[in-house]
């Protein structure tokens, strides 16, 4: 496979996400006719985590790999998930040594081989992570003699600079940057000098009467108070279907890429 077209969805929050995907991704992939579908899940089950059934349902939907963040081990069921190891999901590979799970996979598609990374920022993030910058360079020389044709990776991180320095950084090391976790889509997709196509945040796939996916309510009332509030996320509504589109052409990088922004009602 000289390219490869690879759909990628921001952060799918709630029940109202994944009932936007099962709608919607039919059409997106009649529209770009992907190779290779992927999608961030650390909110996947109400909000907070994943769950053998959510992942489930969003495989028979048509995803095809999953990465995530810090809010994955907030469902229980994460550490049954990635002890067993058999799902097609990484989490952050900057934690520290010893936590459950694969920070990347070495995955077929055809006759082609990707390399799915996921990394954690580390600028306004509460948890204190390993460097992400330090622990890809590591991945890539861990697999630099391994038959790998095309480079992706999901760096979930809160701050824009972080996220630019680090898509740069990697220009022409890898082919994909792609920010998730603000839930916010960017207007800065690109393609930088040395081929790699980035963007700070490919947005989420939730309510978009909402804060970031989180019923209004509950998110005012916490700032008004400064007292933690329980979450609701809304199950009806107008949804957005945030993401990217890309097709990464072998060893010459990224030709296209695209922000996938729709709207429908669940």
């Amino acid at each position: 496979m000289s390219q490869i077209k690879i759909l990628f969805l921001g952060d799918i929050v709630g029940k109202i996400g994944r009932k936007a995907v099962i709608k919607e991704l039919p059409k997106l992939k009649k529209k770009y006719k992907p190779d290779f579908i992927i999608a961030n899940a650390e909110n996947l089950a109400h909000g907070v985590g994943i769950t053998e059934k959510t992942l489930a349902e969003m495989m028979d939907a048509g995803i095809n790999f999953f990465t995530s963040g810090n809010h994955i081990w907030k469902n229980a069921e994460a550490e049954k998930i990635f002890s067993e190891n058999t799902l097609p999901i990484v989490r952050p590979a900057n934690y520290p040594d010893g936590v459950l799970g694969d920070g990347y996979k070495i995955v077929e598609v055809g006759k082609s081989k990707i390399l799915i990374a996921n990394l954690i920022g580390r600028v306004f993030m509460r948890e204190n992570f390993d460097c992400p910058f330090r622990k890809l360079e590591q991945i890539l020389k861990e697999t630099k003699n391994e038959r790998i044709d095309f480079k992706i990776v999901d760096f979930h991180a809160e701050a824009t600079s972080e996220k630019i320095a680090f898509g740069k950084y990697f220009d022409g090391k890898v082919d994909l940057v792609l920010g998730t976790h603000t839930h916010v889509q960017t207007a800065d997709e690109k393609i930088f000098k040395k081929g790699t196509g980035f963007i700070c945040d490919a947005g989420m796939v939730g309510a978009m009467d909402s804060s970031i996916g989180v019923d209004f309510k509950n998110v005012i009332d916490m700032f008004l108070t400064q007292i933690s509030k329980t979450f609701e996320i809304p199950e009806k509504g107008t949804c957005i279907i945030n993401g990217v589109f890309a097709i990464i052409k072998q060893e010459k990088g990224v030709s296209c890429i695209e922000r996938v922004n729709q709207e429908n009602e669940v």
